[in-house]
């Protein structure tokens, strides 16, 4: 605390006005750094608040994303499913096919093998018929050179 000294009617007035000098000048200080904190306080303040905006902002697409990866791993679980499904009815089908695909051919040499069978009966029965054939014919050749032999012990 400052002393003033004293004159006739009291304290000495440049002394007082100067100290009043040094007060206003401390109190305008104070005032225009409270107003500058206050200034740095509210833009502090503003950017908090973009702050809180922005990690708000951020929350909702950690949130989004989140949805997002859940709702590709279901996703992803459908298709391996479906692909199980598709592998387990191709596996049926191919299973199907080759049973299917064994009965036609177990049908077609069945088949083959009897018709075979007939063409070997028919070529059986067609040599038979080849030799009776022969025999046949061998015999009327027979029958008829032994006419002509007759017709020329014959004399006209």
């Amino acid at each position: 605390m400052e002393k003033f000294s004293r004159v006739l009617r009291g304290y000495n007035p440049e002394e007082v006005n100067d100290f009043l000098d040094k007060v206003i000048a401390k109190v305008e200080t104070i005032v225009r750094e409270n107003e500058e904190k206050d200034k740095q306080l509210t833009l502090k303040g503003e950017q908090l608040n973009n702050l809180e905006e922005e990690n708000k902002k951020l929350n909702d697409k950690i949130t989004q994303f989140a949805r997002m990866e859940e709702n590709l791993k279901r996703a992803i679980l459908m298709a391996e499913k479906t692909s199980e499904q598709i592998k387990l009815t191709a596996y049926q089908e191919r299973d199907i096919i080759v049973s299917d695909a064994k009965k036609n051919a177990n049908r077609i040499v069945n088949e083959a093998l009897i018709k075979a069978e007939e063409i070997e009966k028919e070529t059986d029965n067609l040599r038979r018929n080849m030799i009776v054939f022969k025999r046949r014919l061998k015999e009327t050749l027979e029958t008829q050179l032994e006419l002509v032999d007759d017709i020329e012990k014959i004399e006209i």
